[in-house]
């Protein structure tokens, strides 16, 4: 129960910010297309605070989203940002000095007890690739190429006072709109434009590209049920779970809570996709090929668990794995007692045989036994020549 109690308010952190994203839009949008309802500390608030919130109000909504996404996801930075965003959005719900920001100051206060409570159920990290490192610092430099450039020739343009300003029309040359209300008055200054033009709009290709490719790629991953190349290549000191199906699934949560880097091969799609929708790193191929073992990275695997729930199957995994890589550790599950010998044969350093598990344990239990007779018979060990 303290378990499911746990998950239910984990759910409920995620289910809340979610909500208090979408009530800072709509309540920023509100505020910006009615000026704001006036309220108790409407008296108290300037008023280029009241025009500024309702902008700033929906940008934060926008960005909880994506917090609200990250703690879906269990990651870490997620709890962070949340953590940051909930008692901005209760002032930002103060300052906008409407009856309608109320309910989302109260949300946010609500939520953050909560939040705070379940710190330790969002552990995953986030970490950017080279490539979108290097994309998102071109995209600042440019952004930031254009705004300081612009403003240091602002003689140049006829519109251009402010750091504001030239962040505009930053913005608008990059994204090519350009609605012509700021525009250069010299060759410099032209020039210049042309430049902020070319570099911005790079820049904006370069990023959209690393971030929207590997989002296309997952999605086209996830409905044919296989590992990106990206998830591939990071798979070092790992266990390769051969085969899935009602024995695998104790196998893969135990690994899970020891905290231990694993990945699935299998054949069958279904499983596969349900293994994705878990994100259980997955790969849809025969566990006794070789090109999925190689794909996998199993000469860097620290071992290899054989449950294919098919004994001659097994055995050709077995094989395959331990031609890969000799010096590699080996367990496989044999469906049927009587070809223990043969797995461990093929190549297995220990081959247990679930079927029989339950009835040595209990037989063990009935007598009182200290259990190591019972362990080496699991192990497939009791029965060596």
């Amino acid at each position: 129960m303290g378990l499911s109690r746990e998950w239910v308010t984990v759910r409920a952190s995620i289910v809340l910010t979610f909500a208090i994203a979408v009530l800072s839009i709509l309540v920023g949008l509100i505020h910006i297309s009615t000026g704001g309802v006036a309220g108790p500390l409407a008296p108290y608030v300037p008023d280029w605070v009241k025009q500024t919130v309702g902008f700033t109000g929906t940008l934060t909504g926008f960005a909880m989203l994506g917090s609200g996404y990250a703690l879906k996801r269990g990651y870490r930075v997620g709890w962070y940002s949340t953590a940051v965003l909930l008692p901005l959005t209760a002032v930002q719900g103060l300052l906008q000095t409407s009856a309608f920001a109320y309910p989302l100051v109260v949300l946010s206060l609500v939520s953050l007890p909560g939040l705070l409570v379940n710190r330790g159920r969002f552990t995953r990290t986030y970490r950017p690739s080279p490539t979108q490192l290097a994309a998102g610092t071109a995209l600042v430099t440019a952004m930031g190429y254009g705004t300081f450039g612009s403003f240091a020739l602002r003689e140049e343009f006829s519109g251009i006072e402010t750091v504001v300003d030239a962040f505009y029309f930053t913005v608008v040359t990059a994204s090519t709109v350009g609605y012509g209300d700021i525009s250069p008055a010299t060759d410099i200054g032209r020039m210049f434009g042309i430049s902020v033009l070319v570099i911005n709009v790079a820049a904006f290709a370069v990023a959209l590209g690393v971030l929207l490719t590997p989002a296309i790629e997952a999605q086209l991953s996830k409905a044919l049920g296989k590992m990106t190349d990206r998830q591939l290549d990071l798979l070092e000191d790992h266990v390769l779970v051969l085969g899935y199906g009602d024995l695998t699934e104790p196998i893969l949560e135990e690994l899970a809570e020891r905290g231990v880097t694993f990945a699935v091969i299998t054949e069958d799609d279904r499983s596969a996709r349900l293994l994705d929708d878990q994100e259980v790193p997955t790969l849809t191929a025969d566990p006794s090929d070789v090109t999925p073992l190689e794909r996998a990275h199993i000469e860097e695997a620290r071992a290899v668990v054989v449950a294919t729930n098919d004994d001659a199957k097994d055995a050709l995994a077995i094989l395959t794995a331990r031609q890969l890589n000799p010096s590699i550790r080996i367990v496989a599950a044999a469906t049927q007692r009587e070809n223990v010998d043969k797995l461990r044969r093929a190549g297995a350093d220990h081959v247990i045989s679930p079927s029989t598990l339950g009835g040595h344990l209990l037989v063990d239990s009935a007598f009182g036994d200290d259990g190591e007779e019972v362990a080496d018979e699991i192990m497939g060990e009791g029965d060596e020549e």
